[in-house]
């Protein structure tokens, strides 16, 4: 999957110290490899972490290769991306949105 130099995969292993700990506005995108609309978000997620780079941490995490953390967020459908900032989920966008749904709630937390 191609990606933007500013997107980081993310583990589970790693989500705590990544995600929870960051004192950044955070957005994670749960995404899987066999996913249609995950694969049209792509280079919107790319974009966003291009445009708000040093303002937004942005990571992608392979729900079939990382069981835990999904489950923890309740994932259910893909893509989904949440936006955490002070360790706790401030927003969740379910499903293929457009560029400017994750901007406005991008924006809304970045204050």
């Amino acid at each position: 999957m191609s990606q933007s130099k500013h997107t980081q995969e993310l583990q589970d292993a790693d989500f705590d110290n990544q995600v929870l700990k960051n004192k950044d506005l955070v957005l994670v995108d749960f995404w899987a490899q066999w996913c249609g609309p995950c694969k049209m978000l792509a280079p919107v997620i790319d974009q966003l972490a291009d445009t708000y780079q040093g303002k937004l941490k942005v990571f992608k995490m392979d729900v079939d290769a990382n069981e835990e953390t999904p489950a923890k967020y309740q994932v259910r459908g893909i893509p989904t991306v949440i936006l955490v900032k002070n360790g706790e989920v401030v927003e969740r966008l379910v499903g293929a949105q457009p560029k400017a749904a994750f901007e406005q709630a991008i924006t809304k937390h970045l204050k």
